[in-house]
Order: C-alpha cells, then sequence, then structure tokens
C-alpha cells in the first residue's frame, strides 16, 4: 500500500442474553477490560505493529479477564472441564492457526498465532495441541486455573435442564453464547481477525464450534476481517466470516450491510442468533447482533476507546438495517 492507513480495532467480547438489569459491579468490570484490551491492542498498532499483534493483544486481556467466556472463567463442558478452541487469520497472507479442545492452555490465542507462525498446518487439537504448545513455548497452566464457581454454577443448572428437557430450551441457556474476538486494520493497511471460546456450557461429545474453523467464526482477506460471537453450528454453516468477506471483497457490498445481511438475515432465517464484528480495509466497521446485547468495542483516529453492551447504546455503526428489511426470511 503507498499510504499509511489510520490503523483501526474493534473488539467483542461475547452476544446473548445481556440485560439492563446486569449487575453494576460486573458491568464496571466489563466495561474497564473492554477498554483495557482496546488499549492495549491499540498500542500495538500506534507502534506500527501488524494487526496481528493488535488482535493478539486485545483477546489476551479477555481471555485472562473471568467476565467472558474465554480462557479463564470459560463455561464448562457436560463432563465438568472447560475446553478452550481459538483461531487467529491475517488477512494480508491469508495465512491462519487455529486450536480447538484444549484444557491447559492459559492463552489459546497465542497458541493459534504459534500454529500459524511455526508450524506447516492450520488448525491443531486436542492432546497434539497441547504437546505442541510445550514445544512452542507457549504458557500451559493446571486446568483449575480456568474455574470459577459462577460457571460451575451454570453448568449445574443446565445439567438440570437437561434432565427436564431439550438443550437450549430456556434463555438461561443461551448464555452460552460468549466468546471474545477482534479485529484490526494496521498502519501498512493489513487486516487481522481472531476469535477464541470457551464453547458452550454442557457441551458434550468434543463438539467444536464456529470460533476456531476459518470462514466460519473467523476471517480475514485483504479487504475485509470478521470475527463472529453466536450459535456456533449456524456460523459453520452459512460460513459466516468468509461469506461477509465475499461479499465485501468480491460483491463489493458496503461492510455494515454485507455483516447485517449475514449476522441479521440469513443466521436468523435458519434458527440461529448471535453477532460480529467486522472491519474492511478503508477503516469502516460493523457490529452487527440479533441478541439482548453485545459486549463491544472499538478505538480508531482519535485514540479513544469506546465501548457498548446493550442493543440501544450509541457504537459509532450508526443505524442497524430496518426492521423490514432485517427480518427477511422469517
Amino acid at each position: 500500500m503507498s499510504h499509511a492507513a489510520t490503523p483501526v480495532l474493534v473488539i467483542h467480547g461475547g452476544a446473548g442474553v445481556i440485560k439492563r438489569e446486569m449487575n453494576p459491579v460486573r458491568e464496571k468490570a466489563v466495561r474497564a477490560a473492554l477498554t483495557q484490551a482496546l488499549q492495549n491492542g491499540y498500542a500495538q498498532l500506534k507502534a506500527g505493529k501488524p494487526a496481528l499483534d493488535a488482535v493478539t493483544a486485545a483477546i489476551t486481556v479477555l481471555e485472562d479477564d473471568p467476565n467472558f467466556n474465554a480462557g479463564k472463567g470459560a463455561v464448562f463442558t457436560h463432563d465438568g472441564k472447560n475446553e478452550l478452541d481459538a483461531a487467529i487469520m491475517d488477512g494480508y497472507t491469508l495465512k491462519a492457526g487455529a486450536i480447538a479442545g484444549v484444557h491447559r492452555v492459559k492463552n489459546p490465542i497465542l497458541l493459534a498465532r504459534a500454529v500459524m507462525d511455526k508450524s506447516q498446518h492450520v488448525m491443531l487439537v486436542g492432546e497434539g495441541a497441547e504437546a505442541f504448545a510445550k514445544d512452542a513455548g507457549v504458557e500451559l497452566v493446571d486446568p483449575s486455573y480456568f474455574r470459577t464457581d459462577e460457571r460451575w454454577q451454570q453448568l449445574q443448572k443446565a445439567l438440570k435442564e437437561d434432565a427436564a428437557r431439550k438443550p437450549h430450551a430456556d434463555v438461561e441457556t443461551a448464555k452460552h453464547f460468549g466468546t471474545v474476538g477482534a479485529v484490526a486494520l494496521d498502519t501498512q493497511g493489513h487486516l487481522a481477525a481472531g476469535t477464541s471460546t470457551g464453547g458452550m456450557t454442557d457441551k458434550r461429545w468434543g463438539r467444536v464450534g464456529d470460533s476456531p474453523i476459518i470462514g466460519a467464526g473467523t476471517y480475514a482477506n485483504s479487504g475485509c476481517a470478521v470475527s463472529g460471537t453466536g450459535w456456533g453450528e449456524y456460523y459453520i454453516r452459512t460460513v459466516a466470516a468468509h461469506e461477509i468477506c465475499m461479499r465485501v471483497t468480491q460483491m463489493r457490498v458496503p461492510l455494515k450491510r454485507a455483516a447485517a445481511e449475514v449476522i441479521n438475515q440469513e443466521i436468523p432465517s435458519m434458527g440461529g442468533n448471535g453477532g460480529a464484528i467486522a472491519l474492511d480495509g478503508n477503516g469502516n466497521f460493523a457490529m452487527p447482533f440479533n441478541t439482548d446485547g453485545m459486549y463491544r468495542g472499538w478505538i480508531g483516529a482519535d485514540g479513544v476507546p469506546h465501548v457498548a453492551i446493550f442493543g440501544d447504546e450509541d457504537d459509532g455503526t450508526g443505524d442497524p438495517l430496518p426492521a423490514s428489511e432485517s427480518s427477511s426470511g422469517q
């Protein structure tokens, strides 16, 4: 690129059942963590570092904060374990790294980055991924590190619901749609995307969602970067992140419209829900979601972190598509 781009960083901390009645102490902690993630990531961009470094720096802050379903504070599987997934992608080279089903990796996004940078592979899973982590010098911790009592109680509630009715039977169960992610544009005009998650409460059989699947929950190319959060099966089936980027770079659909069409039309029409963050090569960004709220934030030319949680908060992206447009296919 012949001219320096104005760096932009956009992050999310999950979409789902996020009500105005949220505990004020938690709300303050969440906003502080989102702000810190933005500041850490943006510092990399201001220093002229690649978008990948900004994405990694932002996501590690959220992985270390138990208020998010990634890293410490990840949700529990049916068997009472924490199972972590992550992915990262460089839009400039189309290089990517992903890991799934790990139990001892302190910062899954760092292992995904190591897979991209230090192996000839894109995705590693389970014990093999942890063996590679050891070789790559990525920090491992005892599985007890990830445990929080709140997540344990959520599992106990879900197990009781299991016995009574189907999974996803009530809105409380839908709280498993928490994931963290970041998309960045660096001074070179290059884009990157990353996503990290603890999956869904009460998941079984080694289930893997969209977050570590390149093209589904995480994707970046030369003109678009996306990180999703939501009901992963639907993001996989629609190849949601790739779909948004193809609309932007191949069909020349404006970013905000492309993201809204996939997140607020295509996925809901199939019965799924969630949100995403998307960023294009000109620094335009979108943060569509069709849930009560989405932990989200952005930082751009003014260097000031902006964070939002609830659906009716100003998040800098303007008005969403009219309801008449966003409900097609319902």
